[in-house]
């Protein structure tokens, strides 16, 4: 699985943005996928994340109400809808897949990463 994030930004306190993620590969939607953050200096957070088939879908709770995980299959694109955003959200963030249908919130469970894309948000 190939995956290619997008869509990030400068956003002030209290906007929204919207993450793209395109895979290529196996078949969209056979898989879990996430999303990730990642701060400077700090390590590598689970944001949400998404099963395969069934479409769970499970938050970080600092983001939970805020944020929202979905799937495209005929896009076969994965996307983060974010709003109200907070400063501390400014990370780069990650979309990862896993080889199985089962969500997980440990990034050493996800075995393809895109390149990350910079989300900064200005008080």
């Amino acid at each position: 699985v190939q995956l290619q994030a997008s869509g990030g930004g400068l956003v002030q306190a209290g906007g929204s943005l919207i993450l793209s993620c395109a895979a290529s590969g196996r078949t969209f939607g056979t898989y879990a996928m996430g999303w990730f953050r990642q701060a400077p200096g700090k390590e590598r957070e689970f944001v949400a994340t998404i099963s395969g088939r069934v479409s769970s879908t499970y938050y970080n709770d600092s983001v939970k109400d805020r944020f929202t995980i979905s799937g495209d299959n005929a896009k076969r694109t994965l996307y983060l809808q974010m709003n109200s955003l907070k400063p501390e959200d400014t990370a780069v963030y990650y979309c990862a897949a896993r080889r199985s249908v089962g969500y997980s919130f440990s990034p050493r469970d996800y075995a393809f990463w895109g390149q990350g894309t910079l989300v900064t948000v200005s008080s």
